[in-house]
């Protein structure tokens, strides 16, 4: 056993700034970094985009000065709890006692059947990124790449393969992307901007499967046909990773992550706290719990956690619903969650590329704004957003942008 402290299980950028902040808020104690990756700390998004196409070394990720994790990191898995003693087994066959630990865990991708296969990418850490991307750069132009699903991740990764000349197919099971989160009519139109940058998009018809051994040659898809592929990156989903949680008495929801109350508190004794994906919060104004997958929520519950350990300037968390995407040199922003019940209005505006805003209201209260392409549309949706009354008004502003 070591001295106790602060410990943090997963170093990505929940983790990374909840120990930060603990320096800034005054914690002067040990505080240790547990992860499995040795590159990280690092940022992902840049892992779709930026560093995939080559633009950016691979420092330009990390988060922080790396000579500042060096005595904190231990790197290592996380492989059960014991709440009551307050330790943590790591996979090294380390015992890590604790006064605070904070889960930072993360998500776990899905795989599927018949993986691992050479050839056949997730997209998860750095080290898939250098994978992928040496698989990019040996089919080279031309090269076969399929994407089996068309979310964010698989779009981005379409959009950086299409730049690097590779023929890229996008397969996606819902009718289309990410209208299970966006609705039909706004994903229909968001779906276009694969066609407009001639990449093949095929929906609904979900992959069962992957050709060739030991590299993969191909996808299958549910109607029997064979896709021929030099590579397939494969983005059907994530799951908090908490596996190895079951069992130490950390409640977990029956469909994903930790329970945790608006400080992002896990126990009444405030010994143990979730943050990030893997995080599921009270939300007092609409009394459910929340887990929210989005980077700009990542750092704000850091700061709650922070706060709440140091018990410096304390304040609940309040869910940030914000994500970005950057795809075939544009931007798409969603700022607020769309609900199932939502209304749509879809705004369409000239200009050099597809560019569009789509407002959500629900009985008449603004919920979301998606845009496409327009910054101004932006501005005008981040100003709306503050009061969810204007949902008339936005959309009113948009069509005069």
């Amino acid at each position: 056993m070591t001295d106790c402290g602060v410990v943090v299980v997963g170093a990505s950028v929940a983790g990374s700034r909840v120990a930060s902040e603990l320096r800034d808020a005054g914690h002067r104690g040990v505080i240790t970094l547990v992860d499995p990756d040795p590159d990280a700390p690092y940022d992902r998004p840049p892992l779709s985009k930026q560093i995939l196409a080559g633009e950016w070394d691979e420092e330009r990720a990390a988060l922080g000065d790396p000579a500042q994790w060096q005595a904190g990191r231990r790197v290592a898995a996380a492989i059960g709890l014991d709440p009551e003693r307050r330790v943590l087994r790591l996979d090294d066959g380390f015992e890590l006692a604790y006064d605070k630990l904070v889960l930072a865990c993360g998500m776990a991708p899905i795989p599927l059947p018949g993986m691992p296969r050479e050839g056949a990418h997730l997209l998860r850490t750095l080290q898939d990124c250098r994978r992928l991307r040496a698989d990019l750069e040996r089919v080279g132009s031309g090269g076969r790449l399929v994407v089996v699903g068309g979310g964010f991740i698989g779009a981005e990764v379409a959009s950086t393969a299409r730049s690097r000349g590779l023929d890229v197919t996008v397969v996606e099971a819902q009718e289309a992307p990410l209208s299970g989160l966006l609705g039909t009519e706004a994903a229909t139109e968001l779906a276009l901007l694969h066609r407009d940058n001639d990449v093949r998009l095929l929906c609904g018809t979900p992959v069962v499967g992957l050709v060739g051994t030991p590299s993969v040659t191909g996808v299958t898809l549910a109607d029997g046909r064979v896709l021929p592929a030099d590579v397939v990156v494969v983005g059907v989903g994530v799951r908090p990773d908490t596996d190895w949680l079951e069992g130490s008495g950390v409640p977990l929801a029956a469909d994903g992550g930790v329970l945790c109350d608006e400080y992002c508190a896990v126990d009444p004794d405030r010994t143990l706290y979730a943050v990030g994906d893997v995080a599921r919060c009270h939300d007092p104004r609409r009394e459910h719990y929340v887990r929210v997958e989005h980077w700009t929520d990542a750092v704000a519950q850091a700061t709650v956690v922070a706060h709440d350990i140091t018990g410096v300037d304390r304040a609940p968390h309040r869910p940030d619903y914000f994500v970005w995407s950057d795809q075939y040199g544009g931007k798409i922003t969603l700022l607020g969650r769309p609900g199932p019940d939502d209304t749509c209005t879809l705004v369409r505006t000239e200009g050099p590329r597809r560019r569009f805003a789509a407002v959500y209201r629900h009985d008449g209260d603004l919920t979301a704004v998606l845009t496409v392409n327009w910054p101004k549309a932006l501005v005008a949706a981040r100003r709306a957003m503050a009061d969810p009354a204007g949902a008339e008004d936005v959309v009113a502003t948009l069509k005069n942008l």
